[in-house]
């Protein structure tokens, strides 16, 4: 059975365990779900702070005079969903153990389940980012409707990811602390909060392109700020997919590998 036809097949199931999955996670506290936006908001708001405050930093040339906060939030807010989204994905069949030991239970959909609950945050700032983008003067034009394709692209690069490391975990239990240490890393050598520009000689440039997220922070920018499309970037596009095939065809082996001793660990 394709992937894509059990997705559809347990849709309800996913949509309903994506929900309770965000109740879930924040049970207990006074503010409840709040905190799932109240988080990113300081944490934009201290980068804002401590680079355009405190360094004085401003928007890359080519942006001319562009708020620093519009710019840092179009790479922040992609960021923040692969970095919750991979993870929520890597402890998922842990988390969820009860159900991976049921043998009439398709345990494939159980990522799926995490991305979508942080889809639902992720959906909240993007209207968040246009609303500031707004208060600028900066509004959107029809090359906005891209970021329907990059979100698509951030959710196959979470789960190309994904699989593999929720697959190792069962088995690895620090690998789940080693792709905290990842994304932190990873954050830096993305030019989130720094102008790629920047970067001088080819060698130090191609090699910042190899990052997949490169790819999906600087489309945001791209569609939001500089209105250009995908297409117009095409060796990176193909660079793109190509690094997911290559990374779902290798969560594939593993998980198919290692899915059958996953009752007996958990």
């Amino acid at each position: 059975m394709s992937f894509l036809k059990k997705i559809k097949q347990n849709w309800k199931l996913i949509l309903f365990l994506s929900k309770d999955d965000i109740r879930k996670r924040y049970a207990g506290s006074a503010l409840g779900i709040a905190w799932a936006f109240i988080q990113p908001c300081v944490t934009i708001l201290i980068y804002w702070f401590v680079f355009q405050v405190g360094l004085r930093s401003t928007a890359p040339g080519n942006y001319g005079d562009m708020p620093y906060i519009v710019w840092i939030m179009c790479g922040l807010i992609p960021w923040f969903f692969f970095s919750d989204g991979l993870n929520a994905v890597t402890n998922v069949f842990i988390e969820y153990s009860y159900l991976v030991k049921k043998v009439v239970f398709d345990v494939e959909v159980l990522p799926v389940i995490k991305v979508i609950s942080c889809l639902f945050v992720h959906i909240f700032f993007i209207f968040l980012l246009l609303a500031v983008m707004a208060l600028f003067g900066y509004f959107p034009t029809w090359s906005f409707i891209q970021i329907i394709y990059y979100v698509i692209c951030s959710i196959a690069l979470i789960l190309s990811l994904g699989y593999i490391t929720s697959s190792l975990a069962v088995f690895y239990r620090d690998l789940g602390q080693f792709v905290q240490v990842f994304l932190q890393a990873g954050m830096w050598l993305t030019p989130i909060l720094w102008a790629f520009e920047t970067i001088q000689g080819f060698s130090f440039s191609f090699l910042f392109k190899l990052n997949p997220m490169f790819y999906i922070v600087e489309g945001y920018r791209s569609a939001l700020l500089e209105h250009q499309w995908f297409f117009e970037h095409p060796v990176l596009t193909v660079y793109f997919w190509g690094f997911i095939l290559i990374m779902t065809l290798l969560a594939r082996f593993i998980t198919k590998r290692m899915r059958p001793h996953f009752a007996d660990v958990l």
